[in-house]
């Protein structure tokens, strides 16, 4: 018990992943700053940023759903940090064999950071909070369609396995997926999927502050707000190390830079595309982002 208790808490849980996620956070602004010409923050920005808006006051509005207001940051940061624990073990802990299922219990975890936004901004009771909830809920059954059928193409090249350390291992032995025309187009629809999993550009319709200052999280402030804010910087480590996980014959620290090469396509991407209307993105994940997954989902089945 006590065991468990540590992984979830400490390592590799909680305190690891959101530390590898702060730094993941000050690579992905020290690479902004560089495109756009600027100096960037040092090292330690991040963390300075947490425990400043951490030492904020919280404030409630009155209209708000108290109890769910403040229950639905706790609900996405749980997530996270579950998922963070199941994929590090797998990767890091060669004597951790998972669960049977665990691939399908992630993806499930994996769709509460997003139903805890939308939980808190509706709770919130305010419309512009209603708005973006609205976004975040149509934003979450564009992207993971094609998410989920994305996935299915390592499965089947693994002839059915649905054990994430079985998965490594069978890569290990035959060669990494991301290596087969399947697999790799597979990855890349992951990729845009998972840019829009963390809500950034041009996926970013649910907050867009230029139009709707903050949308989900427009009435968070304090401890609550840096919760939300600190749930999307572990998914910033989780969810690559996820695809890494599934495509990619698993992560170690040696092959750190996997992580850090899919780490900087998302920040290309955020930096090099405008924000694209909800509508637009509905019709992207379901247009294009499908038919390459189920293009994928034939060629894995093919044996290409």
């Amino acid at each position: 018990m006590l065991k468990y208790l540590f992984n979830f808490v400490i390592f590799p849980g909680f305190l690891f992943t959101a530390c590898f996620g702060l730094m993941a956070c000050w690579i992905d602004r020290k690479v902004t700053s560089r495109i756009q010409w600027r100096v960037g923050p040092p090292w330690y920005q991040p963390f300075m940023d947490l425990v400043k808006l951490s030492i904020k006051e919280i404030i409630v509005p009155r209209t708000a759903s108290k109890e769910l207001f403040f229950l639905s940051p706790m609900l996405g940061l749980s997530a996270a940090t579950l998922v963070s624990m199941l994929v590090w073990l797998v990767n890091i802990d060669p004597g951790s064999k998972g669960f049977s299922g665990d691939i399908i219990v992630i993806v499930y975890l994996l769709t509460i950071p997003a139903i805890a936004v939308i939980l808190g901004a509706s709770a919130s009771g305010n419309p512009l909070a209603s708005l973006g909830a609205s976004r975040e809920i149509k934003m979450v059954m564009a992207y993971e369609l094609p998410f989920i059928i994305s996935l299915i193409v390592p499965i089947i090249k693994s002839h059915g396995l649905l054990r994430l350390n079985e998965i490594i291992n069978y890569q290990v032995a035959n060669g990494p997926f991301i290596t087969s025309l399947s697999g790799i187009i597979a990855f890349i629809v992951m990729i845009f999927c998972i840019q829009a999993k963390l809500g950034l550009v041009p996926f970013d319709a649910s907050e867009a502050e230029t139009e709707i200052m903050g949308g989900t999280f427009i009435e968070y402030s304090g401890m609550l707000l840096a919760i939300f804010k600190l749930t999307k910087t572990m998914l910033m480590v989780v969810l690559p190390l996820f695809l890494i996980t599934l495509f990619w014959q698993g992560f170690s620290f040696l092959s750190l830079w996997k992580y850090v090469i899919i780490l900087v396509i998302i920040i290309l991407i955020r930096n090099t595309n405008p924000r694209v209307r909800i509508d637009q993105a509905v019709r992207f994940f379901w247009g294009k982002m499908t038919l390459l997954a189920v293009l994928a989902v034939l060629l894995a089945v093919k044996g290409l």
